[in-house]
This record gives structure tokens, C-alpha cells and sequence, in this order.
């Protein structure tokens, strides 16, 4: 297990707003609001796992998940500028709507912004998971400056039918070399079973190489 991260955080919903801390250990987010503990993996599928329904009167829910909040949260995140390791601050700041007829939720919205040696980066927010923001933030990072993390290695990549709003990030640490070699999307469908592990987009291990534009899948 990797050692626990704590995020400070402010969470709000129509029953008000709270600041707390989430505490990830690499897996899982779990944070305590109003005296109840919710945990997730994702930043949108936190569930509290309790059966006192009386205790979760002062929470929005769908099917027993929280919906129809707000939350900002701070994430520290290792940056490489000329050379040199530098450490940053991501904040997260995600909206998850209301109920949806299709089970859902009829909104999701996450908006990036990295902040490092007093200049900040904003992702749009119009992509709703993690991937998409993060790129729009590398893009807009001068040359020779780089998120050091898993999003950002020569050996991470997503499942082509799809992955989630956060942590749904393949490693391929154990393979580095039949990862890279692969081009085309049945190639990966097939080799996908070899994965180390699913890792978060901010996590960092020390095997880390950064990602070279045209090789493996993603690309």
C-alpha cells in the first residue's frame, strides 16, 4: 500500500458547506463529512458504506452515492522544470449534478489548475475526468516542463472501451518494452490482461520514465 496523501478539501451541498481532508492511500479517497465517512475511488463515487439511513438525512444521494455537490481539493504533484524537480499544486474543484432518469448523474464537471513557482495553469473543465484536464494543462506548459506522474509515464495507458473520472490508469511496468512496441488497438485489447496495476493519474513510483510523444498505445 502507498503511504496516505491528506488532501485539504472543502466539500458543499444544499445542506451546506464544510472544509475536511481526504485521505488517499493510492487506491481509495476517503474523507468524513458531518461526522460520516465516505469513501470512493474516483473523486464522484463516494459511498458511505453505512446501514443507518438515519445518519445520511443531511447528505444528496443516488443509490446510496453522493451526488449534487461541489468539492475543491488541493493535490501536491512533483513538476520538472529544465531539470530540476520542483514540487506543485494541483487543484481539483468537481461539481457532480443531480440525479439523472438514466441512473446517472445529469452533470459532471472537473476543472484542473496547477500552480508551480507562482504561475498557474487552468485546464477548461469541459472534459468531466481527469485525462483530458491534465492534457490540456501539459499543452499549456512552456517547454522543457512536465507533471512527474503517472499521467505523464512512458508505461501508463487506458482500456480503449473506456475508464472512469480518475484512477482508472493502467501500469505497465512489469512490460515496458511489449508496451511500447504495441501501435494498434486489438495489440493492446490482448496485452491489457498484463497490467501491474491501476494507478492514479497523480501517483508517482519510482520507475517513472516521461511519456515520448508516438510510442505505446496512447500514443
Amino acid at each position: 500500500m502507498s503511504e496516505v496523501v491528506s488532501y485539504p478539501a472543502v466539500y458543499s451541498d444544499r445542506f451546506g458547506e464544510e472544509s475536511t481532508i481526504i485521505q488517499n492511500d493510492g487506491k481509495t479517497l476517503r474523507m468524513s463529512l458531518r461526522g460520516v465517512e465516505f469513501s470512493g475511488f474516483m473523486f464522484d463515487d463516494f459511498e458511505s458504506g453505512i446501514a443507518d439511513e438515519a445518519k445520511l438525512t443531511s447528505f444528496p444521494l443516488r443509490a446510496g452515492t453522493l451526488c449534487s455537490y461541489k468539492l475543491d481539493c488541493q493535490i501536491p504533484i512533483s513538476v520538472v522544470m529544465f531539470g530540476n524537480l520542483v514540487e506543485g499544486n494541483l487543484r481539483a474543484h468537481i461539481e457532480i449534478g443531480d440525479p439523472a432518469p438514466n441512473g446517472g448523474v445529469n452533470r459532471e464537471q472537473i476543472q484542473l489548475s496547477l500552480t508551480v513557482e507562482d504561475k498557474t495553469f487552468k485546464s477548461p473543465g469541459t472534459h468531466g475526468w481527469f485525462d483530458d484536464e491534465l492534457l490540456e494543462i501539459q499543452a499549456a506548459l512552456p517547454d522543457r516542463i512536465f507533471m512527474k506522474c503517472c499521467h505523464t509515464c512512458a508505461f501508463s495507458d487506458y482500456h480503449p472501451a473506456g475508464y472512469g473520472a480518475f484512477g482508472g490508469l493502467a501500469c505497465f511496468r512489469e512490460h515496458k518494452q511489449e508496451y511500447l512496441a504495441i501501435k494498434d488497438k486489438v495489440s493492446f485489447m490482448h496485452f491489457y490482461s498484463k497490467r501491474t496495476e491501476h494507478v492514479q493519474e497523480t501517483y508517482l513510483c519510482p520507475e517513472f520514465e516521461e511519456r515520448v510523444p508516438g510510442t505505446g498505445y496512447r500514443g
